[in-house]
């Protein structure tokens, strides 16, 4: 005679009645997470936004924002934007992605301009028709990648620290917006030449300026320091027409 029924008198569970139900529910729960991951393996080959929306996928559409007064169209395609202005040695190195993928988007052109280290633009706007220094286009590899020698930002009153870039496909724009500095970086590299003679920090923290509260979080630069300067790094995720 059977001494462990699945069921004594008052009809309570028994021991090997337990082990059988938690069998089941580990074995439902291995079931699923296998169909979860298995379901972003999909998503992630298929990209688009399954990918984005089960987390296989990581890149992002990046913030637009405000284009600002200093953009000039129809600037040189070049690498060194420099032109001599003096500061602390700037490698800027954006990658463009299609943001419903994430794979790299080649041949982009990639726009950007700033201002030097005291706080002055060039272009027509900053009162220097014809000028040049610090701005220019550079189109994206096949990896999607578009690099830039310039200098560390300086600052201007009521803006943070930043870099304004404009990317077009095809010749349609796909993203315009601005690309911050983490401030710790920005403190170290103001109490230099030549930034220290305009101050050693902006007066415009990040969390402070009004455009970075609208999305600038997301558009803030990696930086590493190489040699003398610093290699600034972001991917641009873009929605493609």
């Amino acid at each position: 005679m059977d001494d462990t029924p699945e069921q004594d008198e008052q009809g309570r569970i028994t021991r090997r009645d337990s082990l059988a139900r938690l069998g089941g529910l580990a074995a439902g729960a291995i079931g699923a997470a296998l169909g979860v991951e298995a379901r972003a393996r999909g998503a992630a080959a298929a990209g688009g936004p399954a990918a984005v929306a089960t987390g296989a996928v990581g890149c992002i559409l990046t913030p637009e924002l405000t284009e600002g007064p200093y953009y000039v169209p129809g600037e040189r395609l070049r690498r060194d934007i420099t032109e001599g202005k003096p500061g602390t040695p700037l490698q800027l190195r954006l990658t463009v992605v299609d943001a419903s993928t994430c794979k790299p988007v080649s041949d982009a052109s990639v726009d950007v301009w700033h201002c030097d280290a005291l706080g002055v633009y060039s272009g027509a706007v900053a009162g220097k028709a014809g000028t040049s220094f610090l701005r220019g286009v550079q189109r994206t590899n096949r990896l999607g990648v578009a690099s830039f020698q310039t200098i560390y930002p300086g600052w201007y009153p009521g803006r943070a620290v930043h870099v304004h870039v404009k990317v077009h496909v095809a010749g349609d724009v796909v993203h315009t917006g601005q690309l911050f500095f983490p401030a710790a970086v920005t403190n170290a590299v103001y109490r230099r030449a030549p930034y220290r003679t305009h101050g050693t920090r902006p007066d415009t923290p990040n969390a402070q300026d009004a455009i970075y509260r609208n999305g600038g979080s997301r558009s803030v630069l990696t930086l590493r320091r190489t040699g003398a300067g610093y290699t600034a790094s972001l991917t641009l995720g873009v929605q493609l027409a």
